[in-house]
């Protein structure tokens, strides 16, 4: 673990370059962003990648509109595209993401060798939270274990104080993934700091109610935001003034597919406690969930995925979860007996 004095942009490049890309002399590393995005930090993490004897390559476009796939109208794709499917490693740094649209599943398709990470428009402070100051070989273990769990529960529910009360079931044919921050081998890599799961397809019943959610003023506010979800669909938006803006949000798009479930994570992130209104970072809060909705790559939902124009995500920060009638966490609190000592090595802070 770095413990180098270093400036906090530094210091994270340093992280992520040495110690979980593990960046081999003469490897390829693509940064990729816009006009939204921090060019510093992507300028840093080039330095860095020379500092190893790595090949730095920053790609940088206007912002597009909107994510993903509702982005392609404004990217060079098939420039993008074929550097994509040929570099080592791909850093996100898009303040519009990639993520999801037909630039990136191809880029995963053509390169098999490719270790990606999406950061998004993540603040520096936000990145030293979430990557920096865990040993990232207890985290792996805590999470693998938590994953085998998973696997072998039929139904989760999820519950908080918030109103938030749910529960779907599992399908071993689809993703149970993880991110501990190792990116040396070929990965779809997200942030570290947890436990990803794809529930059965229209098995999702219940209701969230968001304390964080992508494109609406929930966090840190009095407005109200919650989602009634019915056979894995949004059914109903509930929240007065914030919810009639979201349901047309969503109606936008026209697009029936993104009022669909993508993935559920349980957070994770050793020194994330609290929300901070960065959605990188909140979906790992130790304790709570994340929701995603929308598109799901075929690499998660095999054979055809969920295709759709967009994705988006909210949080849940305190939450407790249930594997079949099996309690792992209360409250935010990890409580399973199995999970408690690698918790307590992880939270030393």
């Amino acid at each position: 673990m770095t413990t180098i004095n270093l400036a906090p942009e530094a210091l994270v490049a340093k992280v992520m370059i040495e110690e979980m890309f593990k960046v081999q002399p003469g490897e390829t590393v693509a940064i990729t962003g816009d006009s939204g995005s921090n060019r510093e930090f992507a300028d840093v993490l080039a330095k860095e990648t020379a500092a190893v004897g790595g090949k730095s390559l920053i790609l940088w476009t206007p912002k597009a509109e909107q994510d993903g796939e509702a982005g392609m109208k404004d990217w060079p794709s098939e420039v993008l595209t074929a550097a994509l499917s040929h570099v080592d490693v791909w850093i996100e740094l898009n303040s519009t993401v990639f993520l999801y649209s037909t630039i990136w599943e191809t880029a995963f398709k053509n390169n098999n060798k490719l270790r990606y990470l999406i950061i998004g428009e993540s603040s520096i402070p936000s990145l030293i939270r979430t990557f920096v100051g865990f040993d990232i070989s207890i985290l792996e273990q805590f999470l693998n274990k938590v994953k085998e769990m998973t696997m072998k529960a039929k139904v989760i529910t999820i519950t908080s104080s918030n109103g938030t009360k749910l529960s779907y079931e599992t399908d071993l044919n689809y993703s149970f993934d993880i991110d501990s921050g190792d990116y040396s081998k070929p990965i779809f890599g997200t942030a570290p700091g947890y436990v990803n799961v794809v529930p059965k397809t229209n098995s999702m019943n219940g209701t969230i109610v968001f304390d964080m959610i992508q494109h609406a003023d929930v966090y840190n506010t009095d407005n109200h935001l919650e989602f009634i979800m019915k056979d894995g669909n949004i059914a109903e938006v509930k929240g007065g003034a914030e919810a009639e803006k979201y349901k047309a949000y969503l109606a936008s798009f026209d697009d029936p597919n993104l009022y669909k479930i993508s993935h559920n994570m349980f957070g994770f992130g050793p020194n994330i406690r609290k929300l901070c209104g960065e959605i990188v970072e909140d979906e790992r809060i130790w304790g709570g969930v994340d929701f995603g909705f929308g598109h799901t790559s075929p690499m998660d939902m095999p054979p055809l995925g969920q295709p759709a124009k967009s994705h988006f995500d909210g949080v849940v920060a305190k939450t407790s979860i249930f594997l079949d009638d099996i309690q792992i966490v209360d409250d935010g609190v990890v409580c399973h007996p199995e999970l408690i000592p690698l918790t307590e090595k992880l939270l030393t802070n």
